[in-house]
């Protein structure tokens, strides 16, 4: 072979390599282009006439709110007198009510979270801090028959406790397992896991996955004043005791398994597999005045449940992208007009896709928000 041959093909070798290169940046670049422009999240439109609540019904307090298999649209609320428990169709009908104080069960001094199994039974738990604490979660038919209760009212032995809760402020019960998870909550920095049916204890796991302790008793006059972290992963376990409200605040799971937090006083939403095995979290609105903000989350009812909706206790509702946790958009705020929010709480999505967004104090609301379509951005 001639010399001169011998250097003419590790030179044709890189001239290949060069343009693979810049051909595989520009395919890139492309694609980052096309993705910024499919960059979209849902539009919606508050439907200010709803619901239609009569007459016969006084509207306390609003603390919570449900969608069933069916798209009728349960409210918890602390009235003056009963019904508790309202249900309306997706209308804004209302289709009765029950629940409140009652010889033959403990109901909660300070009812919180509602939720609805896909056997349209409906839970409750409170988290009243005053002896006796709620320490119990109550399982009622849609009709209002009591269940099962677990624990028992100021029966709480703390985060070890299999029996009892500790003021839970939030549940679920995931179909595929029929376990019934539980943000517990408000005493407690625990998700606790039991049998749907039975009631039966089967796990528990703290902030990344880690076994939950009791919070240690804080300095005198520590308050809610007190800065939190704005860097780094934030504290291993839930909730910033011994701040004077603290909240393990939602639990549910999407239809892929994954388990989503709300850790609302450490404004972040961690995310595990049903077992408790910690997957990754994110911050939300972690740069506010005020030290909660993840409230509650809700998902787009599309197979993949594309987006995930999170009730920011800073008066928005913020719109992520599930797969990612890139957070796309966000609407609402301060006020009392119709799609303005004053203490959001928690919020529900029906099979159509509409949102309905529950106001505690001063609120004392719930808002549907219709979904119209989706909006590049």
């Amino acid at each position: 072979m001639k010399p001169g041959r011998s250097l003419v093909f590790p030179a044709i070798l890189l001239a290949l390599l060069a343009a693979l290169a810049l051909g595989q940046r520009a395919v890139e670049r492309a694609a980052a282009a096309q993705n910024r422009a499919a960059r979209e999240a849902p539009r919606f439109e508050v439907d200010p006439r709803w619901p239609d609540i009569p007459d016969s019904v006084t509207m306390g307090e609003v603390t919570s709110v449900a969608v069933d298999r069916n798209d009728h649209v349960w409210i918890l609320h602390r009235p003056e007198r009963a019904p508790a428990v309202l249900e309306f169709d997706g209308s804004g009908r209302y289709l009765g009510g029950w629940g409140g104080p009652s010889d033959t069960y403990e109901w909660p001094v300070v009812a919180h979270g509602i939720s609805v199994d896909y056997k349209n039974n409906v839970w409750i738990g409170g988290r009243s801090p005053d002896q006796p604490t709620d320490d119990m979660l109550l399982k009622f038919t849609a009709a209002g028959e009591l269940l099962l209760q677990i624990g028992r009212r100021g029966a709480s032995g703390g985060n070890a406790d299999t029996m009892n809760l500790r003021q839970p402020a939030d549940q679920f019960v995931h179909e595929a397992t029929n376990e019934l998870l539980v943000a517990d909550g408000y005493g407690n920095r625990r998700v606790i896991v039991f049998d749907a049916d039975s009631g039966e204890f089967k796990r528990m796991w703290g902030g990344f996955g880690n076994p939950p302790v009791d919070a240690p008793a804080g300095p005198a006059g520590m308050t809610e004043s007190e800065p939190l972290d704005a860097t780094g992963p934030g504290p291993d376990q839930f909730t910033n005791p011994p701040l004077e409200v603290t909240a393990v605040h939602c639990v549910t799971v999407a239809d892929d398994g994954l388990v989503y937090v709300c850790d609302r006083d450490n404004r972040r939403i961690q995310v595990f597999d049903l077992d408790g095995t910690y997957r990754t979290q994110m911050f939300v609105n972690r740069a506010a005045e005020s030290r909660r903000s993840a409230s509650r989350v809700a998902f787009s009812p599309d197979p993949g449940q594309r987006f995930m909706y999170v009730a920011d206790f800073n008066s928005q509702v913020v719109i992520v992208e599930r797969e990612t946790l890139e957070i796309l958009d966000a609407f609402g705020s301060e006020g009392t007009g119709p799609g303005q929010f004053q203490g959001i709480h928690h919020l529900a999505t029906d099979s159509d896709g509409n949102l309905y967004v529950a106001e505690s104090a001063p609120g004392s609301r719930v808002q549907k928000f219709v979904l119209r379509g989706m909006e590049r951005l």
